[in-house]
């Protein structure tokens, strides 16, 4: 771990589950209230979440001073003020065919879905995720729609995601990237049997990168934090990464310190340095 001096942030990020919500999905009150100290200074804060823009809401709603979202790991650059998506990476279908295939090889069983994306969160004419017959959600997906495997694959995606309950998430990875090379980058943010994939050099960094491209925003002194391995490149990309107390032994490792949990206003707490 890096313990060099760090501070005042002039860029705040954070992951959502794990991370800046509790178990009860709610940012608390000292958190909330360290995110509107920064932004009064003028501090911007961003979301980097491995959620689509339509589960930001839920979050937006409890933060009046959010703008900014970088979601589905990277792949996607969203303007949560104008309801506006900034920038997209998409696997395209003959990439998502050849990964589907190395899929249900490696994983026998496997179900399949996609993360697709439109021009908002909410784009009526885009299918946000559709899902292969049988397919069991890692957590509560309302807006599910079941489709023919061939279907899955048949138009691009910001990410694949390959289920396998019971299965670590680990496991699950460490044979998805032994054979899909350059073809897509792979991690997880929960370790109950689910991965994800999306195209080769996404991640939370990258999206971090391309948004402070498009929005001006600085990046001489970012802060960070995070819990799961999707997470891992971003807090190794800011100034000062910072792992939750509950997190990942991966994220962990590569963090500069580890906050309280997300339980415990963990974000809030090392906000506070500056902002109390």
């Amino acid at each position: 771990m890096r313990r060099t001096r760090f501070g005042p942030p002039t860029l705040i990020v954070s992951d959502v589950d794990g991370t800046l919500i509790d178990d009860s999905n709610t940012v608390r009150p000292l958190t909330r209230e360290a995110i509107r100290r920064a932004a009064k200074v003028g501090t911007t804060f961003v979301l980097a979440t491995g959620r689509p823009p339509r589960w930001v809401a839920e979050i937006a709603d409890q933060l009046d001073t959010l703008t900014y979202a970088v979601c589905a790991n990277g792949a996607i650059v969203y303007d949560v003020a104008q309801d506006k998506v900034l920038h997209t990476a998409t696997l395209d279908p003959a990439a998502l065919v050849r990964l589907a295939g190395f899929a249900q090889e490696l994983i026998p069983g496997c179900g399949l879905a996609a993360e697709r994306v439109g021009e908002s969160a909410d784009d009526a004419a885009t299918a946000p995720f559709v899902a292969s017959t049988g397919y069991e959600h890692a957590w509560l997906n309302p807006d599910h729609i079941e489709v023919g495997d061939d279907e899955v694959v048949s138009a691009p995606a910001v990410k694949l995601l390959v289920r396998k309950p019971g299965m670590p998430s680990g496991e699950m990875a460490r044979r998805l990237s032994e054979v899909v090379g350059d073809l897509a980058a792979v991690t997880f943010s929960t370790d109950n049997g689910l991965i994800e994939l999306a195209l080769p050099g996404i991640n939370k960094a990258s999206g971090l990168m391309k948004l402070a491209d498009i929005a001006s925003l600085p990046t001489d002194a970012v802060i960070a934090f995070g819990d799961m391995p999707n997470d891992i490149e971003m807090l190794r990309w800011a100034d000062r990464g910072v792992a939750m107390a509950n997190a990942h032994p991966a994220a962990k490792a590569a963090a500069d310190e580890i906050a309280s949990s997300n339980d415990n206003d963990g974000v809030g707490r090392i906000l506070m340095r500056w902002y109390g």
